[in-house]
């Protein structure tokens, strides 16, 4: 048997992907041992699949295919989201580059089939890229945010809400973005650090020849202000509170308030208050009962009320308020500082605090439950320190702003009748008013926020609100994998509406996955100019090995630091997977299966099923607890270091004999339970080589073959220590040569004394020769001159003969050249460690790897010392 010399990635993965699809090997048929099922965080349909996404999507089927490996009905249902503020932002732009025109020149319905042939598309883009990475997602339940299925379910929940009051629609401060003319959540907003300055400005006190000096970052704001607040037990200021102050430029009367929001130690301690353009300056407002002056219209620009300031934008507005008040001499100074200011996360304009009509949901009453089902571990996280942010930001919960000025997306289903008032609440579209009857009637302009439909995921895919079969099996699914960032976009929101909507949680683990960062740890951006493309990756090594390669760095807590050469490093892993097998199959003549006994077996045969059994409960055991990282390097090295250059190296020569049946079954046996282990991480790859493997059970495919199961009837501990003990004999022999630049191949004597039992050197000197290349292996009584010691435990010591093999002067001169160039190696590290500056300051992943390296080059430096003295 032959499967070529080459692995090639790309011809495997679109042949096995399609195959997959074909036989329906993703598709949950309600069958099984029990049941798993999880929702994939759907992907936005503008934008290409990142590092990010490929780590999501790697670790998601990984955790779906142990499932279905386990025997368990397996639903990974896929779908996209419709993106509203983002998918209207993009293709307003196409349409205006391609053919020149604003969505206004389409009109509503037009522009809705534009974006509608867009999407459709993009989605179809996105759907290929999630395939190339190997989802094992159920695409005959592909679901879509917009898709009428969900348009019922969404509309279900307003309704319900409206009707018990949680719903409600009033004026507030939001968060409003000029350039994409909507309202962005507080989540939306990316605060940014910026060269700003504080403009301190006098406001005259009425009837006195006296001022209030005001420190803000905002002075075309002041047009707006209608009170200046200070602090009740401020004392500079306590004369002045229930006093009248002119406002500079506009020449209104404001009072003098107190109240315990403001901050005596920041600016002056005196605060403009500009209700309709701050949110904490609105909510004071509110407690004072002062007017509210609106100067900005949606396009960030003066509006009628600012005089004659009225048609600028804000910074020219800025710009004149600045000049005019320096003219008339209310400016005292302008101090630069950097502060922290807003930004639209789509488009990095900057946010402007407007007030504005807009439809909320009651949050405190909801949020009961879900607070509830965390504190209770009804929900858990991993890593557990998520539980405390989702928590903290829960008992600090805000109303959520849910209406979006914007035509793509599911439009509120409110309409508004002009002749008698009334407000029309549906889940069907309506023609005439509920309450007076007229057809006067128009629907709400607005659309529902993104998150609102993606709150409903985990129920309202699996056809929620009618009582499907899918919603009975499925719900509440078992796991939800995404990132930290979306925790309170979509998380918590989901938990929320799983309360109450199903009055059950919508998943069990929620399992934060780390941030893909470049080898320095920056975040990978565009104009850094760092980012990895996945389908570049894939293209060039093969889907497997980035899947494993991201698994591999996936630890709990700890952001990934990516390397491209990573992807390089466990390509050759793929390689070595490849090539074992290939020689395992050229090997396997004549090939007969047999059922083996512990008596059949040697040495070499009890170590590695008894490593296998380990390997299989390691594995199994961080899949469980989502610890990608352990179980991938649980594999890595069973098969490279255990299976490949020690069982395979070991047997070799059984292989020529014509004793070769039990050495072909272990190896037979033990490479199907490691692509078994290693199916959820490298599919295409395992999948292709087991096909070939002589067949040992009825199973037809990889991807839905039983997982390995720990056997008591291999745990062979005794027989395990044992060639532990052999392969440290063999590898002391290895590092002598390896340290004194002996090539592995040249044959040398080795000599050893014996205090007690040499039992497992005796039962194993063709072994040891063998693999370690000796010629004579002899008991003495103390150790040979030119020799140096390759082993030592409290029964043996070895030596390795050196005899003429080396010039040891010449030897001693290297040795001690490399230690020197180690010496200040270490003190470079020893320097940063002892260093309280650097131990306080650096960032925790630096000081580890700083450790690390000083652990590191000072055992180099012992083992130099050792061998040194050996020559000595």
């Amino acid at each position: 048997m032959d499967i070529g010399k080459r692995y090639t990635p790309n011809e495997i993965e679109t042949k096995w992907y399609k195959f997959w699809i074909d036989n329906e090997l993703f598709k949950a048929k309600g069958e099984g041992n029990g049941k798993f099922s999880m929702v994939i965080p759907p992907p936005n349909i503008t934008g290409k699949i990142h590092m990010g996404h490929a780590l999501n999507i790697s670790l998601q089927d990984i955790v779906t295919r142990f499932n279905r490996m386990q025997g368990k009905d397996t639903l990974w249902l896929p779908g996209e989201d419709h993106a509203g503020i983002a998918t209207q932002h993009v293709v307003e732009k196409f349409l205006m580059k391609s053919e020149g025109k604003r969505k206004e020149d389409y009109g509503r319905e037009e522009f809705i089939d534009r974006v509608w042939k867009w999407a459709n598309e993009y989605r179809d883009h996105i759907k290929k890229q999630i395939m190339a990475i190997g989802a094992s997602v159920d695409w005959s339940r592909e679901r879509f945010t917009l898709d009428d299925g969900l348009n019922k379910a969404v509309r279900k929940v307003f309704v319900e809400l409206y009707n018990e009051g949680l719903i409600y629609k009033g004026k507030y401060i939001v968060n409003w973005c000029p350039s994409c003319g909507t309202v962005l959540s507080d989540e939306e907003v990316e605060h940014k650090d910026e060269k700003g300055a504080f403009y301190h400005i006098k406001y005259p006190i009425k009837g006195e020849d006296n001022y209030i000096i005001i420190a803000t970052t905002r002075p075309e704001t002041m047009l707006g202000d209608t009170a200046i607040a200070v602090h009740p037990s401020d004392e500079r200021y306590k004369d002045y509170v229930g006093k009248v102050a002119i406002l500079p430029l506009v020449g209104r009367e404001i009072p003098i308030i107190a109240d315990k929001y403001v901050d005596p130690s920041f600016g002056t301690g005196a605060l403009k208050v500009t209700p309709a353009h701050d949110p904490n300056d609105y909510l004071m407002g509110q407690r004072h009962n002062l007017e509210t002056v609106q100067i900005m219209d949606e396009f960030a620009k003066i509006n009628e009320n600012g005089g004659k300031y009225a048609g600028l934008d804000r910074k020219e507005a800025r710009k004149a308020v600045v000049e005019d008040l320096e003219k008339e001499g209310y400016l005292v100074k302008i101090e630069e500082m950097t502060h922290s200011v807003g930004h639209c996360y789509r488009c990095n304009t900057v946010v402007e605090p407007f007030l504005l009509d807009q439809w909320f949901v009651k949050m405190k009453p909801l949020a009961e439950k879900a607070i509830d089902a965390v504190e209770k571990a009804d929900i858990k996280f991993y890593p557990g320190r998520w539980k405390k942010v989702y928590l903290n930001w829960m008992n600090e919960i805000r109303d959520w702003c849910i209406s979006r000025q914007l035509w793509w997306g599911h439009r509120i289903p409110v309409w508004y009748c002009d002749d008698c008032g009334h407000i029309n609440v549906s889940e069907e579209d309506i023609h005439t008013c509920q309450k007076c009857g007229s057809t006067n009637i128009r629907q709400d302009e607005d659309v529902l926020d993104t998150w609102f439909s993606s709150a409903l995921w985990p129920f309202s895919t699996l056809g929620w609100p009618e009582n499907t079969d899918d919603l009975k099996k499925y719900y509440p699914t078992d796991l939800l994998v995404t990132g930290f960032d979306i925790i309170f976009f979509w998380v918590a929101r989901m938990i929320v509406m799983g309360e109450k909507f199903m009055e059950d949680k919508p998943f069990s683990d929620v399992y934060i996955h780390q941030l893909v960062r470049d080898k320095y740890g920056r975040k990978m951006s565009k104009s850094l100019g760092n980012g990895i493309d996945p389908l570049e990756i894939i293209e060039k090594f093969g889907a497997d090995p980035m899947r494993f390669t991201l698994a591999i760095l996936a630890a709990q807590g700890r952001d990934i630091k990516l390397d491209p050469q990573a992807f390089e490093s466990y390509s050759k892993f793929a390689n070595k997977i490849w090539n074992a097998t290939r020689f395992v199959l050229l090997n396997m003549d004549d090939f007969e299966k047999i059922d083996l006994t512990p008596e059949m077996l040697e040495l070499e045969d009890k170590w590695m099923l008894s490593k296998l059994n380990k390997t299989i409960n390691t594995v199994t055991d961080a899949l469980k607890k989502y610890e990608f990282n352990i179980a991938a390097r649980a594999l890595y090295d069973f098969f490279w270091n255990e299976y490949c250059d020690w069982y395979i190296e070991a047997v070799k020569n059984r292989l020529k004999s014509e004793n070769k049946k039990i050495a072909q079954n272990v190896l037979v046996r033990v490479l199907d339970s490691s692509l078994r282990l290693l199916h959820p991480f490298m599919p295409f790859l395992t999948e292709e080589l087991w096909q070939n493997l002589p067949r040992i059970t009825e199973e037809k495919y990889l991807i839905t073959a039983k997982w390995p199961e720990y056997m008591e009837e291999h745990s062979f501990i005794k027989e395990e220590e044992e060639f532990e003990k052999i392969k440290a004999f063999i590898r002391g022999i290895r590092n002598v040569k390896a340290e004194i630049n002996i090539p592995q191949i040249t044959k040398v004597e080795v000599a050893y004394k014996t205090l007690r039992d040499d039992s497992w050197i005796k039962n194993n000197q063709s072994l040891i020769k063998e693999l370690a290349f000796v010629t004579k292996l002899e008991i003495v009584d103390s150790k040979p001159a030119k020799a140096a010691t390759s082993y030592v435990d409290d029964t043996i010591e070895a030596y390795v003969k050196l005899g003429d093999l080396i010039d040891i002067e010449a030897e001693k001169e290297r040795l001690n050249k490399k230690k020197e160039k180690l010496e200040k190696e270490f003190m470079k590290y020893d320097k940063k460690i002892n260093n309280a500056n650097f131990m306080a300051k650096a960032p925790e992943d630096v000081i580890e790897e700083v450790k690390e390296k000083h652990a590191f080059v000072k055992s180099q430096i012992e083992k130099l010392e050792k061998l040194l003295e050996e020559l000595n």
